[in-house]
């Protein structure tokens, strides 16, 4: 199975950290599928490769709950509803 989380980059007491499509038995900071953004929570900026995150969403990965809430805020499920609507 796939999932959408995260992965911790950057310095000591300076995390930034990688939203990438990774299978659930590999590490934390194992070998990931592919990066489909990034979210830095100190200057509190993220960024998405939405078409890439639908792709994988429609497959049947599933985000965790970090990553949930990440896509909520930036209102990718609302764009998602209004695609299968249309």
């Amino acid at each position: 199975m796939v999932k959408l989380r995260l992965k911790r980059c950057g310095r000591k007491q300076r995390a930034i950290y990688r939203i990438v499509a990774i299978d659930v038995r590999s590490r934390r900071e194992g070998r990931d599928l592919r990066k489909v953004g990034f979210y830095d929570p100190i200057k509190n900026q993220t960024y998405l490769n939405v078409p890439l995150i639908l792709y994988f969403l429609e497959k049947g990965a599933q985000p965790t709950g970090t990553v949930c809430d990440i896509l909520r805020k930036a209102e990718l499920f609302q764009e998602r509803t209004s695609i299968r609507v249309n």
